[in-house]
Formats: C-alpha cells, sequence, structure tokens
C-alpha cells in the first residue's frame, strides 16, 4: 500500500472507530448480549483497520514495536500507547457487556477518556509541526476530536448529538481551510529564512534531479480548481448529506447511508489535508509555496 494512502486510511478508519468506542463506553447505545458484539466487534474491527493500515507507512513494519519506546517526547509514540491502552481497556468493557450483560461505567469511562486521548494524540503529530503551517493550527485536533466524536455518533445511532457535531465539525473544517490557505503566508518562511543565511539565497541547482520520497509525499501540489472541487464534495459528503439525511428522516437504512457518506466525505477531506499541505522543505525543490496553485 502506498504510504499516504496508508495514513489517510489510518485517521479515517480509527477516527470513526475511535468515535464509536467513546460512546459504547458512554454507555450510549446501552449494547448488551449478542447486539453488543456486534456493536463492539463493528468499532474494533474499523480500529483494527485503522492500525494496521498506519503499519504500512513505515519503512520496516516488523520495527513497529519501537514507535512504542518515546513516548516521553513523541506524540506518535503516545498514540501508540494510548491506542493500546484504550483498546484493552474497552475490550474488557466489551468483554462485560456481551457475556455478563452489563456496561461497568468505570470502565467505560476511562476507555472513553482514553479513546479521545488517543485520537488527540494522533492529531498532535500533525499540529506540532512548524514546518508544515497549515497544519500548525488549533483548528487540528478539534477537527479530528469533532469528526470522530460525530461519525461515532452516527454510528452508535444518536442522531441528536450527531447533528450537532457535524454542524460544529462542519464550521471548524470551513475555519481550518480559511486559515490554512494563509497560514504559509503570514509564517513568512523563505529559502533565505529557513537557511537562516540572508535575503539574497537563491538554489542554484535542485537537489535532485528526479524523484525521491521527499517529492512524493511533502511536495505534492493540488491545482486550485480540482482543490476546491474536492472541498465541495468534501464537505457535501461529510457534513451536508448526513445533515440532511437526518433532518428528514433518521430511519435505519437512511442512517447506514449517512454514516456511508460521511465517511467517504472523510477519506476526502483527509486527502487534500495532506495534498493541501504547504511543506517547508519545498522551498528548496524550487516549489512555489502557495496555498493552491495556479492550476
Amino acid at each position: 500500500m502506498h504510504p499516504a494512502r496508508s495514513v489517510i486510511l489510518f485517521t479515517s478508519l480509527s477516527g470513526i472507530g475511535f468515535g464509536f468506542l467513546i460512546w459504547l463506553g458512554l454507555g450510549i447505545p446501552k449494547a448488551v448480549g449478542g447486539v453488543g458484539a456486534v456493536y463492539y466487534a463493528l468499532a474494533f474491527v474499523l480500529t483494527a483497520g485503522g492500525l494496521i493500515a498506519s503499519t504500512f507507512h513505515l519503512g520496516n513494519p516488523q520495527r513497529a514495536w519501537r514507535a512504542f519506546t518515546q513516548w516521553r517526547t513523541s506524540w506518535l509514540s503516545r498514540e501508540a500507547v494510548l491506542a493500546v491502552l484504550a483498546l484493552a481497556i474497552m475490550a474488557l468493557h466489551g468483554a462485560a457487556a456481551v457475556f455478563l450483560g452489563y456496561q461497568p461505567a468505570f470502565l467505560g469511562l476511562l476507555g472513553a477518556a482514553l479513546c479521545l486521548a488517543t485520537v488527540l494524540a494522533t492529531a498532535m503529530i500533525y499540529t506540532q509541526l512548524k514546518t508544515v503551517p497549515r497544519w500548525n493550527q488549533p483548528s487540528t485536533p478539534i477537527l479530528f476530536a469533532l469528526l470522530s466524536l460525530a461519525g461515532g455518533a452516527l454510528l452508535a445511532g444518536r442522531m441528536d448529538p450527531a447533528l450537532w457535531l457535524l454542524i460544529a465539525a462542519g464550521a471548524v473544517q470551513l475555519w481550518a481551510w480559511l486559515q490554512g490557505d494563509k497560514a504559509f503566508a503570514e509564517n513568512a518562511t523563505t529559502l533565505a529564512t529557513a537557511t537562516r543565511i540572508g535575503e539574497e539565497v537563491r538554489a542554484f541547482e535542485p537537489p535532485h534531479t528526479g524523484g525521491n520520497y521527499l517529492m512524493r509525499e511533502m511536495v505534492f501540489q493540488v491545482g486550485r480548481k480540482h482543490a476546491l472541487k474536492l472541498r465541495a464534495i468534501a464537505f457535501a459528503l461529510m457534513i451536508a448529506l448526513p445533515v440532511l439525511i437526518i433532518l428528514v428522516n433518521d430511519k435505519h437504512l437512511m442512517v447506514s447511508i449517512a454514516v456511508l457518506l460521511h465517511f467517504a466525505g472523510v477519506l476526502v477531506a483527509r486527502w487534500l489535508f495532506f495534498a493541501e499541505a504547504e511543506h517547508v522543505v519545498g522551498l528548496y525543490y524550487g516549489r512555489p509555496q502557495t496555498p493552491l496553485s495556479a492550476e
């Protein structure tokens, strides 16, 4: 799997999966016995699918265990530790719900808190990067959390909170796009400031004559007309259509359609999240760091 696709799948699947576990941890809905088995299985399939997808981003997946060793300084390591703790606690919570017929409140609250912390830790991996001004914004962790909770509420069949969470997520997404489009310019980073050499710095030749990992992963540019179309598609699928379905018809079949539409929209929005990011490293390759290219 292409590394970028693995990260998109990971953040999308695990986001909605952990969001679903948050609601189950809060006892919403009350899922015990056979129904609980289906609900918890779905939540764990989504989160496990996301975590498995994330390993394809590693050069040596067999060394993934090392991600747990730097939790004092690395948000990636904190995310890994929190994810394991969250899934372990929610596994106990799910076992009690399925086999004992009740959802332990303490375990549920602890598991829900750990699930939310995991989602926020994932967001902080990107938020902390000052080299990507578009991500280095307060809107990043807020949006990750809202989309996770909204997707989880849809899966849990909680239409009232899902409606308001989707509206809030839509507002934050618009804010993130507006702020992100001017973030690099406001950051005022140039080749001169990046190298700390002086105002007259220019690249004599590009660092590489051919493609490389940095060019494929960090210096991608999307044309303006395509980006704006994809934003409209993402917003319609992720926010507008699910909200409309909730308002018009909240029956099970329509809610299932709303979940699928929402998830498809999240995938598109996550792709844009990475594709539109202006990395400072692009300056070394002579790439203009405009919010959206004029193509």
